[in-house]
């Protein structure tokens, strides 16, 4: 049966050759086994030569002398130790060309079968993903941008009272109407060519916001206000004030005929919202 010699230490004080054999001068390997004096019953006048030396290992098994760091009391002084040759492994990278044990700590890992067989390809595939990738990355910005946005915007109700309508046939000629739109009053006024005249007559020019009436109606028998008086934000009284318009009594504001401030505090005309006609249903159509 063959032997095996996992590991060997040697003293620091002995050194062995190349074949294993300690190397001591001083003492003489040949030496009987006898001691002088009798030789205990072995009857043997020189070493055994069925026995083999207690250093050396059997010839059957296979070694190796491996070298490790010297000790730090002397350059001179080396350790050895004789280890049984391992087989090596064709499955695990680092004994392919080296033959290291995989329990090995000290060999040079061999990277040759993670390399790849072909650079185009390996580009093809990275420039792949990461397009892959952006895109999967867009998609997901986009939708949540679309989230934020419709959390954002107005909901049903409010969409549903966007525009208003309302019919000209429920207004009579010389009248007032007053709607809500968007939570706030609207003036609709049906006037008559005698209002429509005396809106024309007044000079532009001593008007505090000057503003002539053609540019405030898109038909002139039909004016459209907001009903919120541009001082603090009142409600102007209709058919009222000393130029027979709109009178708003918080601060003494008087607005004419066509919705311009002529006395008071306010610094501006009543506003003209957003209006189109609906003639096929004969409407207004605010907003």
């Amino acid at each position: 049966m063959a032997a095996s010699i996992a590991r060997v230490n040697l003293l620091p004080t002995s050194r062995t050759l190349a074949s294993g054999v300690p190397l001591a001068p001083r003492i003489n390997n040949a030496i009987p086994t006898g001691l002088a004096g009798g030789d205990h019953g072995h009857h043997g006048s020189a070493a055994r030569s069925d026995v083999p030396a207690a250093w050396t290992f059997k010839s059957t098994a296979r070694g190796h002398v491996g070298r490790t760091n010297a000790l730090p009391t002397s350059s001179s002084y080396q350790q050895r130790f004789l280890s049984t040759t391992p087989t090596r492994s064709a499955s695990h990278p680092m004994a392919a060309t080296t033959g290291t044990h995989r329990t090995s700590a000290t060999g040079v890992p061999d990277f040759t079968p993670y390399k790849a067989k072909n650079a185009g390809l390996n580009r093809t595939v990275s420039y792949f993903m990461v397009g892959g990738l952006g895109v999967l990355g867009a998609s997901g910005i986009k939708s949540t941008v679309s989230d934020i946005l419709s959390n954002m915007a107005a909901s049903a109700d409010v969409l549903a009272l966007a525009k208003i309508e309302v019919e000209m046939g429920a207004i009579p000629e010389g009248k007032n109407l007053i709607v809500k739109w968007r939570g706030k009053p609207v003036f609709i006024r049906h006037r008559t060519s005698d209002e429509i005249d005396e809106a024309n007559a007044v000079d532009v020019k001593s008007l505090r916001d000057p503003e002539n009436d053609a540019d405030r109606t898109q038909r002139p028998e039909w004016l459209v206000m907001l009903g919120v008086c541009t001082h603090l934000g009142c409600v102007p009284i209709g058919e009222a004030g000393d130029y027979g318009g709109w009178f708003c009594p918080c601060h003494g504001s008087h607005y004419d005929i066509s919705g311009r401030i002529r006395r008071g505090p306010a610094p501006l005309n009543l506003e003209i919202p957003e209006y189109t006609f609906n003639d096929d249903e004969e409407k207004i159509v605010v907003g």
